[in-house]
């Protein structure tokens, strides 16, 4: 009877020392599972996020080039029709001129007409380009 009663003593003791265990084993599976789900969420809205960032900046590089680009093909073709309209006007002042002076007078005037016209030119393209940065960078922020 007494081996009965220390075996039975033991299988109760053996069986609460499994159940502690266990239990023990699952807390900390399940505290491993939610580390893990959580570092999994983070890599994944962390990669979101840089995706995004570098889509942003991609398209805000995109736009100035193409800024840059217009900028220089509309400062290049001013620049010739100003420089064909100057010749043109050469050519005519001094096939009509007879004097001297008066084509000296008409090629200054010529000059200083065309030196204007790039400046200002000049001048609306930087605001376009300004403007148009400043609206990008807004739209994209």
């Amino acid at each position: 009877m007494v081996i009965y009663v220390v075996v039975e003593i033991v299988i109760v003791v053996v069986v609460k020392v499994v159940v502690v265990v266990v239990e023990e084993v699952v807390v900390v599976v399940v505290e491993v599972v939610v580390v893990v789900v959580v570092v999994v969420v983070v890599v994944v809205v962390v990669e979101v996020v840089v995706v995004e960032v570098v889509v942003v900046v991609v398209v805000v590089v995109v736009v100035v080039v193409v800024v840059e680009v217009v900028v220089v093909v509309v400062v290049v073709v001013v620049v010739v029709v100003v420089v064909v309209v100057v010749v043109v006007v050469v050519v005519v002042v001094v096939e009509v001129a007879v004097e001297e002076e008066v084509v000296i007078v008409v090629l200054e005037v010529v000059v200083e007409v065309a030196v204007v016209v790039v400046v200002v030119v000049v001048v609306v393209v930087v605001v376009v380009v300004v403007v148009v940065v400043v609206v990008v960078v807004v739209v994209v922020v």
